[in-house]
């Protein structure tokens, strides 16, 4: 497929990597019913880790299989699929080359103090090698005790990665020292996803940002500049701009579980936002396998409109 001209303007924003990682990063870009669009939409699956089975599978016993959620991912016209190593190495010959994945890296979970905001690394580098992958995805939680930390970790595998030719994508979730109103605050995400352009991530996930404002500092500097944040669709365009003006790919969790409508909206407000997607677990897999398909579809549709 010939590369489009929106893709060719994205990727000359990544001035500093070699061929085969500005590659792999075309080769999402490019890739299922949105390819060519400069739109994604990605289906993560770590809530097994995070949150358990139980919670995560029982509401639709399909997604226990996680040769299902590879199909649901390449059958719905999806960019790209994202999950943990096993998840992975369980349909890794079955689905070669029909989707592109990317190796969550590190992951928590829910028998933990849930104070506590750390995650392990739980997988390699040479795993996402191995097992074909475009790219890695990792989380950092700015405001958690172990931030610093974290960003030592992401560091170091990012360089391994582009050195491989793999991208990197930062999940940047503002946990911690915030309250819990401040974790998707417009200040707060806004934060989040500048850090995660600065420790050198090609596609950033937040959370859809609210209109509160956290911190008395931000929110003087945001009067004082007329920063419009009335509606979702300017706080995404707020998010964006600060991820290097536009720079970086940065797209938006589904979060918790929403009725139909509500996702739609969100999807609308990113695209009016000029945010570059989605990236939707929950929303989809936890939903019957025709309602989740159907949803996707629509969430296509609007992107592409």
């Amino acid at each position: 497929m010939k590369v489009s001209e929106t893709v060719k303007s994205i990727l000359s924003n990544y001035e500093s990597d070699n061929k085969e990682t500005l590659g792999n990063l075309e080769k999402v870009l490019m890739h299922g019913a949105l390819g060519g669009t400069g739109k994604l939409i990605i289906l993560p699956v770590d809530q097994g880790f995070e949150h358990g089975p139980s919670r995560s599978f029982a509401c639709n016993p399909s997604a226990y299989d996680p040769h299902y959620l590879f199909k649901l991912a390449i059958e719905s016209g999806l960019s790209a699929y994202a999950a943990p190593l096993g998840a992975l190495e369980s349909g890794v010959k079955t689905f070669a080359g029909q989707i592109p994945t990317i190796l969550k890296m590190n992951s928590a979970n829910s028998l933990v103090d849930s104070a506590i905001y750390n995650q392990a690394i739980t997988a390699s580098v040479e795993d996402a090698v191995r097992l074909g992958c475009a790219g890695i995805g990792f989380t950092i939680y700015p405001g958690s005790d172990y931030t610093y930390e974290m960003m030592e970790q992401i560091q170091y595998l990012s360089q391994e990665a582009k050195a491989a030719g793999l991208f990197t994508v930062i999940w940047s979730y503002p946990r911690g020292n915030v309250s819990t109103k401040g974790e998707t605050a417009i200040d707060v995400v806004s934060y989040g996803a500048h850090m995660a352009a600065l420790l050198g991530a090609h596609i950033i996930k937040v959370k859809l940002p609210t209109g509160h404002i956290e911190n008395d500092a931000d929110r003087e500097a945001l009067q004082a500049a007329e920063v419009k944040l009335d509606t979702l669709a300017e706080r995404v365009s707020y998010v964006r701009k600060c991820t290097f003006n536009g720079r970086r790919i940065v797209i938006f969790s589904g979060g918790s579980s929403k009725n139909t409508e509500a996702v739609l909206e969100d999807t609308q407000a990113i695209k009016d936002g000029k945010g570059f997607g989605s990236i939707i677990g929950r929303n989809a897999f936890q939903r019957p396998n025709h309602e989740a398909m159907d949803l996707l579809n629509k969430m296509i549709d609007i992107y592409k409109s």
